[in-house]
Order: structure tokens, then C-alpha cells, then sequence
């Protein structure tokens, strides 16, 4: 008896990232995004995009948006939609200022995180104990928070304090910055020398590692905090259980309904703790509408990162860097290019999973692109201001992803009832 068996040649052919480790794939796509950035760069005829400046004003940027996405990962890996994000991070940034403006900057994150846990608290209470929409409490949320947020400012900041309906009087100080040791001295005598690829990869190390608030290092270290919690200790596997499907949880005798309160009051708490920052690090003051919504723009980047913490920093990188562009308008014009390129890059993934559909939408888009960036030599204001938003949108459109939500995700839970 003899047995069919495929030979090498005749065998499907495999993706060629499936075999790569995690580390190599990841850094293929740093070397390669840092390769187009000098060459867009070269191009255009810049030297903004990777300028330390930049990627400082990035990384400051980007941590809000970064506590607003993990905290949405908390609650919707514990099976609640959490659309009100937007609004715990405006009470962030109220107490924050207020509890700056008394006592000082670390007060300010303190009392920041607790009023977003505050009203993390008010959605756990209107989803989980009373099975309110989701959606509606989340919504609900927001505009409570915005409605509370300006009454308090209204009766609090009075004149005689400086401050006012729309805004507090200033904190009494912003927290300190530190610069990498050794690091960032060498990496930024390196930008100066201009040269290709060395010099722009110098810069970016230079700008992540020169005048780092403290808040910034304790806000990026909940990154690997929140990856070993919840998929390396037991109370992050009941978090996820109550995610993905609380019936099988509940028979093994895990507390459902109380994870799913741990889970959306944690996600209250920092996204407050964005909200604070925005104050504490960038501002200094609180002002209405100060967060512009950066909630959202976190939830985005969580399902951007489809719902895992480092995919998540990704997401809101992308944002804060393009946000950091914004307020260097000599360079928006290069972002053109980029975009091009980046798109053109999706698109030879998807044509390498076989992801036919996708790739043609993104060659359009490509094309487009391109051709505005070689039929322009500036970009309008208006478009100028809203950089941020369309990359975040073209991301999220047209990047492929293998997107896989918690099972439970949104779905209502009574404890008791079966499935």
C-alpha cells in the first residue's frame, strides 16, 4: 500500500510571515516604516518627520489617547461596550485641574483617575446591575460628564480665582521630565550629522528619550502591566472569561458580575488618568473640550489593535505622531507620500493573503494619494487641521485585520439565567 503525499513543490505555498517569530516581524516593520520615513523625507525635502521635536511632541500626544484605549480594553474584555470613554476622560480632566490647582500635579493624577473611575462606576452600575443599553448608558455618560463638568466649573471657578465657567485657574506646577541617560546625549549628536537612515532613526530615539514627563514612563509601563495581567495571572483570565462567555464562567464558579464591575470601573479610572495627563503634562489648565475627542479616538485604536495592549500603543501612535505633524505644517505636505506608501504597503499584504478585495481598495487609495501629492506642493489649512482624524480613519478602514472581539462583547448578563 502506498500513500498519496504531496511533494515539496506541489504543496501549498505558505505565508511568508507565518513563520517568523513576533520579535523579527515586528522589528521588519520598524526597520521598514523608519526606511520609508527617510525616504519620504529625502523627497520631500524635510527633516521634520523624524526630528527629535516631532517625536517628542508624539509621544506626548499619544499617551491620552493610549489610557483611553486600555481602558476600553479592560471593559470590553470583560464583555462591556464602553463607548463613554469620552466622557470619563472629561472628568478626568476637571478633577485633575481642580486637585492641581489645590495641592499640586501628582493630587491632579490621583483625583483625575478617581473621578473617571467615578463615572466608570455609574456605567457599571446602569449595564451590569440593571442591563441599561450599553450603548445608550455610554452615550449617557458623555453627556452627563461634559453637563456636570461645566455646572462644577460654573460654581468652583469664580473670578476671583482665575478661572471660570469654561476653564480652571492654572495648577500650581507640571510634573518633572528626565532625560535617558548616555542615550539620549548620544542619539541627538547623531540627528545633527544629517545623515540617511542613521540620523532619522537617532532622532526618533532621541525625541522618546529627551524631556520624558515621569507620567509618560508610569503611563507606557501599564502596557506590558496590562499584557502579563490579563494573560498570565489568574484574576486577568476571569476578567477574559466574563468577556467570553460569563454562562460557562458563572458554573466554575467565577464572580461574573463582579469582574464585569472590576473591568468598567478600571477603565473609568484611566481614561480619567488620560484626562488628567492632558492637564497635568500638556496644559496646565483645565479648558471645555480640551480632550477633542480623544476618547473616541482611543476606542479606535483599541479596536485598531484588535484588543491587545502593544497592538493598542501601535494604534495610538499612529494618531499622536500625525497629530504632532498637524503643528508642523511644513511637513504635511510629505504625510501625502506617506500615506501613499503605507497604503501601498497594506495592499501587498492583503495580495499576500489573498485578500483580493481589500488590496484593490487600497491601490485606489494609494493612487489617489500619490497623485495628490505630485499635483500639490502645499495642503489647505482645513485639511492641515483635520491630519489626525483622516489617518486615524484611513487606518482603521483600510488596514486588514483578523479582528476577534471578546465573544460576550456587549451582550447583557443576568447572574443565574442560562444561555
Amino acid at each position: 500500500m502506498t500513500t498519496d503525499t504531496k511533494s515539496p513543490s506541489t504543496s501549498t505555498k505558505r505565508n511568508p510571515f507565518a513563520d517568523m517569530t513576533p520579535a523579527r516581524k515586528y522589528t521588519l516593520y520598524l526597520v521598514a516604516g523608519l526606511l520609508v520615513l527617510s525616504i519620504v523625507q529625502l523627497l520631500e525635502g524635510t527633516n521634520q518627520l523624524t526630528a527629535p521635536g516631532t517625536w517628542s511632541a508624539a509621544l506626548r500626544l499619544t499617551v491620552p489617547i493610549m489610557l483611553a484605549g486600555l481602558g476600553g480594553l479592560y471593559s470590553e474584555r470583560s464583555g462591556v461596550v464602553n463607548i463613554g470613554l469620552e466622557g470619563m476622560m472629561i472628568a478626568g480632566t476637571w478633577f485633575g485641574a481642580y486637585a492641581g490647582w489645590q495641592w499640586g500635579p501628582w493630587w491632579g493624577v490621583a483625583l483625575g483617575v478617581a473621578g473617571g473611575a467615578l463615572f466608570g462606576l455609574v456605567h457599571a452600575v446602569a449595564t451590569v446591575t440593571f442591563a441599561v443599553d450599553q450603548i445608550v448608558s455610554g452615550v449617557a455618560i458623555n453627556i452627563l460628564a461634559a453637563g456636570s463638568m461645566r455646572f462644577l466649573s460654573s460654581v468652583i471657578y469664580t473670578p476671583e480665582t482665575g478661572g471660570g465657567a469654561t476653564q480652571s485657574p492654572r495648577i500650581q506646577d507640571f510634573i518633572g521630565t528626565f532625560d535617558v541617560p548616555l542615550i539620549s546625549d548620544w542619539a541627538n549628536t547623531i540627528a545633527d550629522k544629517g545623515w540617511f537612515f542613521i540620523s532619522d532613526a537617532s532622532g526618533i530615539i532621541a525625541g522618546l528619550t529627551t524631556g520624558v514627563s515621569w507620567l509618560t514612563l508610569l503611563a507606557l509601563s501599564f502596557i506590558p502591566a496590562t499584557w502579563w495581567i490579563l494573560w498570565r495571572t489568574k484574576w486577568g483570565l476571569r476578567l477574559r472569561s466574563a468577556g467570553e462567555n460569563p454562562w460557562a464562567a458563572e458554573s466554575l464558579g467565577v464572580p461574573v458580575l463582579r469582574m464585569k464591575y472590576w473591568g468598567v470601573t478600571l477603565s473609568g479610572g484611566l481614561a480619567g488618568m488620560g484626562g488628567a495627563y492632558l492637564v497635568v503634562v500638556q496644559a496646565g489648565i483645565y479648558r471645555e473640550g480640551m480632550t477633542a475627542g480623544r476618547g473616541y479616538i482611543g476606542l479606535g485604536a483599541m479596536i485598531f489593535g484588535n484588543y491587545n495592549p502593544f497592538g493598542l500603543l501601535a494604534g495610538a501612535g499612529i494618531f499622536g505622531y500625525s497629530d504632532a505633524l498637524r503643528l508642523r505644517q511644513d511637513s504635511v505636505h510629505g504625510i501625502l507620500l506617506l500615506i501613499a506608501i503605507g497604503i501601498a504597503l497594506l495592499m501587498i499584504v492583503s495580495l499576500i493573503r489573498k485578500n483580493y478585495q481589500a488590496a484593490l481598495s487600497q491601490a485606489v487609495f494609494a493612487f489617489l494619494f500619490f497623485l495628490w501629492w505630485v499635483l500639490t506642493d502645499d495642503v489647505p489649512g482645513q485639511i492641515v487641521t483635520a491630519t489626525p482624524y483622516i489617518i486615524t480613519l484611513l487606518v482603521l478602514a483600510l488596514a486588514t485585520q483578523r479582528l476577534r472581539m471578546p465573544a460576550a462583547d456587549g451582550i447583557p448578563y443576568r447572574k443565574g439565567e442560562g444561555h
